[in-house]
């Protein structure tokens, strides 16, 4: 039997020399360490400047690369997939198709970057395999990817350095802010919800042009995030402490409205819940508190949901409980209500930073400006090479037989290059150029050309070079070119914001909602609420946070007003389904109020003009159209009816303005769109029925249309509000000249005369884009309700206006202060667009 040797062999000695002896408590730091970097600053985390995780990045990349463009087909999202884990992110499929997914789900991200094709899923399910699913990029992903070629980016290698990618992309809005985040690494997690397009970039470019602006400055233009399914959110504080330090706490609630499902029975209809909730969770726990006798009043609930009208889910409630009570029980027990953390943590110059509003767009602003620069400087480079050729070029034309001479007697390409170069003075890629030019350009209508591009990109280079020269020039760029993506690819907002939820009701005392005296307000963007407030717009300096109140009307919590639509309808609503503005030592802002499409759904070209009350003892209300007609409509209003007509419409005219009498004598006011202006007293137009046509208001000449009619008090102090522009002009996009004079500049003058002229137009002005006839302090807005400053008052009833800093959408008076239960004023008259029509009223 063989003896083994106790001696160890050479290759035995080499092993035991490789080995190390290595402590496991420092072993397992160091991996750790080496797993947490990588989970925070390659997977879990979003970069601050175009706000995508590496493998949101790569997807983005790897499909541009594919040319998988919105204007061509889709292709399998598994192609996709394999692309991108083969080329830059090994990972796993699965990470990659999940990611995938996110971006194409429209109740996931404000605006996504996937278009899908398939089964991608649902709040409630989960998408179809990737062999089943197709994509390709979305119109906003042309954004995030656009000039990549232009070098305004810097390129790493991939993970096996055979290829590039881009380490961030150059990202044309900031995606951060617009479709949100979240992500857990280790030790820090990030959760950012999405927000509205055309508010970041509107901030943004207010950064841009006010560097030292406060953080109330900007929350002017981003009150809040703007959630892909709508619904509401309860109480701003919250917000307001994230966008300070980055973080906070915010409530999302259901959109409800209450119905008559049955002839005798109410419901509680749901159109939109909470962000990421979806119905079939809200049904489940509603059934599990139905089943525990924790909630009670609920006798069946229906998901009627459908692609037509979308998320429609009907809760219906048992005969003898309060709605309000039920609907207050679900928000307390059900996901009808949910909570939302902010907490903006986002990579900063490759470090995890913990950042507020300001400093996130602050990093996008100072990164697109760079891109800004670096694509400025690649076209000037690129312009500049192009130029010398075609300069080049135009010397070889003009003496085009001497060069062909020159290349024919030469031996070679290298001695004809050196011969052109000598010969024509040309560098080294001119000549080149000339020689690899083909003989059909060598034509005169080729000079033409050239000479045509010569000339464009001497006009291109000088731009470009004032760009790189002026720093002031290189934001003003990069602020045009984020107001051409909020106007290509802006929405409107979805989530409305609740400054309070109100004080709650109870399901055991369902009757507690009592009957007080409360004011229903109308605001210039179309958000209604009630207050027991009577003037909720008076804060500090007199200046309204945001919105301002185009109609009131004083009614009761279960009482109903009137809203008159520009059809000659009034539509009766309830006061007690309104969402209630608590009463505070400041102003609640009237963001607080719900759409009134949520209480009313008008016809495409009816807007509403004004909120009326429904009291049998009121002189009426006075209505104005757009052929000049005047009527005093009486308060028969039939009392089984939810809307009814109160006045008898010609075709192609259409109610301008209605306005609530309280004296039945004051002044009616007419204003023309060439800026005629007409008031007559009340007293002089008898009352109608509601199915009369009225009787003449204005003599109109000619294509002449009313654009305001309202009522003032003589005795009062009013002011005449004017504001001229083009009629060429897209309809609130010209600012205009505005005017303001005092109204008693204008002498009264009888019905169905022509008025006198109100407005002295300027070149290039030809009709009114705005008018307004009212009570002092009047407020203007903007059309996204941000207050706009007025002129003062100046004599002159038929001078010219002066230079608006904004386009104006609405104007309203301050209505009275003082506790609701006090006889207030007039209803507030708005301004609507018309539809479009000719003739006269009789």
């Amino acid at each position: 039997m063989a003896r083994r040797s106790s001696t160890p062999s050479g290759e035995e000695q080499d092993f035991q020399e490789r080995i190390l002896d290595i402590d496991v408590e420092e072993e397992m730091q160091g991996a750790f360490l080496e797993y947490a970097y990588s989970v925070i600053y390659s997977r879990a985390l979003p970069d601050a400047r175009d706000g995508l995780k590496p493998v949101q990045r790569r997807i983005l990349y790897g499909m541009s690369e594919l040319g998988l463009r919105p204007d061509r087909g889709h292709v399998k999202s598994s192609r996709v997939v394999g692309e991108v884990m083969g080329k830059y992110h090994p990972h796993g499929d699965g990470a990659i198709y999940d990611a995938l997914v996110r971006m194409a789900q429209p109740f996931t991200m404000r605006l996504p970057l996937v278009d899908g094709h398939g089964n991608f899923g649902s709040l409630d399910d989960g998408p179809a395999a990737s062999r089943y699913t197709e994509a390709r990029l979305a119109p906003a992903a042309l954004l995030m990817t656009g000039s990549l070629d232009e070098e305004t980016v810097d390129f790493v290698p991939n993970y096996d350095d055979q290829l590039l990618q881009p380490g961030v992309l150059p990202a044309a809005y900031p995606n951060l802010l617009v479709n949100g985040a979240s992500g857990i690494a280790v030790g820090m997690a990030t959760s950012m919800p999405p927000h509205n397009l055309v508010e970041v970039i509107g901030a943004a470019r207010h950064l841009i042009a006010n560097p030292q602006c406060s953080l109330d400055d900007l929350m002017k233009f981003v009150p809040g995030p703007d959630l892909p399914g709508g619904g509401k959110i309860v109480g701003l504080e919250g917000i307001r402490d994230a966008y300070l330090n980055g973080r906070g706490t915010f409530r999302t609630r259901a959109t409800t409205r209450i119905e008559n499902v049955t002839p005798r029975k109410k419901g509680i209809v749901v159109t939109e819940l909470p962000y990421l909730v979806g119905p079939e969770k809200v049904i489940e726990k509603i059934k599990d508190n139905v089943q525990s006798k924790k909630l009670q009043g609920i006798s069946d609930v229906k998901d009627l949901t459908d692609r037509k009208h979308g998320l429609r889910l009907v809760i219906e409630v048992k005969n003898g409980f309060n709605p309000e009570a039920v609907l207050e029980q679900l928000y307390k027990l059900t996901p009808m209500e949910d909570s939302f953390g902010i907490n903006n943590v986002a990579l900063v110059d490759g470090q995890p930073r913990t950042l507020g509003l300001k400093d996130l767009l602050r990093v996008y602003v100072d990164f697109r400006t760079d891109v800004v620069r670096r694509r400025s400087a690649y076209r000037l480079r690129k312009r500049e090479e192009r130029l010398h050729l075609v300069e080049g070029l135009l010397i070889a034309i003009l003496d085009i037989d001497e060069v062909i001479q020159v290349i024919r007697s030469s031996e070679d390409a290298a001695v004809a290059k050196d011969r052109l170069m000598e010969v024509f003075d040309l560098s080294d890629p001119q000549a080149t150029y000339i020689l690899d030019l083909q003989l059909r350009r060598l034509t005169k209508f080729s000079r033409v050309e050239l000479e045509t591009e010569k000339a464009e990109l001497e006009r291109q280079i000088e731009a470009l070079r004032a760009i790189l020269g002026d720093e002031k020039l290189l934001l003003k760029t990069v602020s045009s070119e984020l107001a051409d993506v909020a106007k290509a690819h802006g929405t409107p907002r979805r989530t409305v914001l609740l400054e309070s939820a109100g004080t709650p009701l109870t399901a055991s005392s369902p009757l507690e909602v009592s009957d007080d005296p409360c004011w229903v307000l109308l605001s210039s963007t179309g958000l209604m609420a009630r207050t027991t407030t009577a003037d909720p717009l008076s804060n500090e300096g007199g200046r309204h946070k945001h919105d301002a109140v185009v109609a009131t009307v004083r009614t009761t919590a279960r009482g109903y007003v009137g809203l008159v639509t520009s059809r000659g309808r009034m539509i009766r609503l309830s006061a007690l389904e309104l969402p209630t503005l608590p009463p505070t030592n400041g102003a609640p802002s009237l963001s607080g109020g719900a759409p009134l499409a949520a209480f009313v759904d008008l016809p495409r070209g009816e807007e509403p003009l004004t909120l009326v009350s429904l009291r049998e003892d009121s002189p009426g209300i006075a209505l104005g159209t757009a052929l000049g007609v005047v009527k005093r409509v009486t308060t028969d209003y039939p009392g089984n009816k939810d809307d009814w007509e109160v006045i008898s419409l010609k075709d192609g005219d259409a109610v301008v303005g209605a306005v609530e009498l309280t004296t039945g004598q004051e002044d009616l006011v007419f204003l023309t769109n060439v800026a005629q202006l007409l008031h007559f007293s009340a007293a002089v137009v008898r009352p109608q029925g509601r199915p009369a046509g009225g009787m003449a208001g204005i003599k109109l000449a000619g294509d002449e249309r009313v654009v305001f009619f309202g009522a003032v008090d003589p005795a009062a102090d009013n002011v005449v509000v004017t504001s001229a522009g083009s009629s060429g002009a897209l309809p609130g996009t010209e600012a205009g000249s505005l005017k303001v004079t005092p109204y008693a500049e204008y002498p009264a003058k009888g019905r169905a005369t022509g008025g006198v002229r109100a407005h002295r137009f300027l070149r290039g002005e030809d009709t009114l884009l705005l008018a307004w006839v009212g009570a002092v302090p009047a407020r203007a807005a903007a059309a996204n309700g941000v207050a706009v400053d007025l002129p003062p008052a100046t004599g002159k009833r038929d001078g010219s206006g002066t230079p608006a800093p904004t386009p104006i959408a609405a104007i309203a008076p301050a209505f009275p202060a003082g506790p609701a239960d006090q006889e207030p004023g007039a209803a507030v008259p708005a301004e609507a667009e018309l539809p479009p029509g000719d003739g006269e009223g009789e």
